[in-house]
């Protein structure tokens, strides 16, 4: 008999992440796999993409994804590569996960999210966007629209996106009415 809800097997991408120490310097990189295991500080960034509606863009991560498979991620984002500067990073995430191309982004700061065995060095970005979107079949398996306390109130929120939209909330950058 087989357990039909077992989850496929995760897939990690075999890439070089940039490391840094308690005080986000740069110390190194490592493959993504030993940044896990070991759990090293490193940066990763956050896009929170926001509509004319002033609704937020909830995507599904796939089952396949190392962390939190299945899961709901509030904002567009990941790792910096070794090397890469930050703003680099959060756009070619944003288009990479959601197809989405700007010339720029909102800067909103950063946060640390130090929390489950991550150690993230967090840069925050807005960005509207009404236009079509166009998922990344490999790591987002949907994506809808919500309003911001609805989409904080779901079930199985990633902890980090759920931090980056509460900053944003905190600093008075984003309206949560309820």
């Amino acid at each position: 008999m087989t357990d039909d809800t077992r989850l496929p097997a995760p897939h990690v991408a075999r890439e070089r992440i940039q490391l840094v120490d308690s005080r986000n310097r740069p110390c190194g990189s490592a493959w993504r796999a030993e940044m896990r295991r070991f759990r090293f500080w490193h940066r990763a960034t956050y896009v929170v993409v926001c509509n004319a509606r002033g609704e937020l863009c909830v995507q599904r991560r796939t089952l396949t994804k190392e962390v939190f498979p299945g899961g709901l991620d509030l904002a567009a984002g990941g790792v910096v590569g070794a090397g890469e500067a930050v703003h680099l990073a959060a756009r070619r995430e944003l288009e990479e996960e959601l197809g989405i191309r700007v010339r720029t982004l909102m800067p909103a700061g950063g946060f640390v999210h130090a929390r489950g065995g991550n150690h993230i060095f967090a840069s925050l970005y807005l960005v509207q966007h009404d236009g079509p979107l166009a998922l990344q079949a490999e790591e987002v398996a949907d994506a809808f629209w919500l309003p911001p306390a609805e989409a904080l109130a779901q079930e199985g929120v990633t902890p980090d996106t759920r931090q980056a939209v509460e900053v944003l909330r905190d600093r008075g950058m984003l309206k949560i009415t309820s």
